[in-house]
């Protein structure tokens, strides 16, 4: 008797929960992809998700995964054959030495509170060990994952697993009419456009601009691609300031143009803030998104948003504060030490 495809792909999950035709299954390549759009968006509001992935976006995602096989490393859960929730890991290892184990995932929330997050956060775990059991054993290693504070459920179910809260990311935001504080381009440097042969060097010095930041991991040749390919890829709008043909520092500002139409709003990123260490302290960073500011506004957007590590050693927060950013909301990353 020769094995279905369906019986190749369920998985036996230990804590089985009580709930009446659940089961848990591999992930099966693209024909997924709706299904996983479709967890989230029936999670979107509860969650307080701004933007749902298209079929592109997954498809550009899962095409250049590193340290991550989604045939081995994601779990689906179904209730009578229709996916009700999903989740992924993946391992990385961190510029000081400490390999990263993430977790994410989402279970629709009508679902929720009936123990399939946490058997599906307990399956992954076991995974992880697996993987882990593959790495060196003197580095120190951590489960980790993420959620905004709209994510109560997720929150709560990393409380009661033991995970702590490490750090804090702070969703900043600015109107575009507030006025630009004046922020004159420090001597010697200039901002002009990249040209295509210079987008790699403008990575590598992206990559190297990070690398004294919390969490950072070296970025990959499969980040570039997915940067390259990635529908708000749009160099014509990035701020580079250059010593030369050397990168001083940048700004890589984008818009998403589907997260704007979800939330009917007109929002530019000034993402990717930069300053290579002999030009920090200067006020490169201050100049850059003033001037990337600036632009938004010449392109009749609504406001401006970026992202920043609430305990950035550099003084990050304080200088978008000064720039006319506020608070919007609030991300929580969590660890756990990994016990073999």
């Amino acid at each position: 008797m020769t094995e279905s495809m369906d019986e190749k792909i369920l998985v036996q999950i230990e804590e089985m929960p009580d709930v009446q035709g659940l089961t848990f299954r591999r992930f099966r390549g693209e024909v997924d992809y709706p299904l996983m759009q479709a967890v989230l968006q029936g999670s979107k509001d509860a969650d307080g998700l701004e933007r749902i992935p298209t079929i592109e976006d997954l498809t550009l995602i899962y095409s250049h995964l590193d340290n991550c096989d989604p045939y081995k490393d994601m779990l689906f859960s179904e209730v009578d054959g229709q996916v009700i929730g999903f989740n992924r890991v993946w391992w990385e290892l961190e510029y000081n030495g400490e390999y990263i184990y993430t977790l994410v995932g989402t279970v629709l929330p009508e679902w929720r509170c009936k123990g399939i997050g946490t058997a599906m956060l307990h399956h992954s775990e076991d995974r992880i060990r697996k993987i882990s059991s593959e790495h060196p054993s003197e580095p120190h290693k951590f489960f980790q994952s993420w959620a905004s504070e709209k994510e109560v459920d997720f929150l709560n179910m990393m409380n009661k697993e033991n995970y702590q809260i490490i750090r804090y990311f702070i969703k900043m935001t600015r109107p575009i009419s507030d006025p630009i504080p004046e922020a004159p381009m420090p001597a010697g440097l200039e901002v002009r456009s990249v040209k295509e042969d210079e987008y790699r060097k403008v990575f590598t010095a992206n990559d190297e601009g990070f690398r004294d930041h919390w969490g950072h991991v070296p970025l990959t040749e499969n980040d570039y691609q997915k940067l390259l390919e990635s529908p708000r890829f749009n160099p014509k709008i990035w701020k580079v300031a250059w010593d030369g043909d050397e990168v001083a520092g940048m700004v890589l500002n984008f818009v998403d143009e589907k997260e704007n139409q979800d939330n009917q709003r007109e929002r530019g990123y000034t993402e990717e803030i930069v300053v290579q260490r002999p030009y920090r302290q200067r006020g490169l960073a201050k100049a850059l998104i003033a001037q990337s500011i600036a632009m938004f506004r010449d392109l009749d957007m609504d406001e401006t948003a970026l992202s920043v590590d609430a305990e950035n050693l550099s003084g990050a927060l304080n200088l978008y504060e000064y720039m006319g950013y506020k608070t919007e909301k609030r991300t929580t990353v969590f660890r756990k030490p990994l016990q073999q």
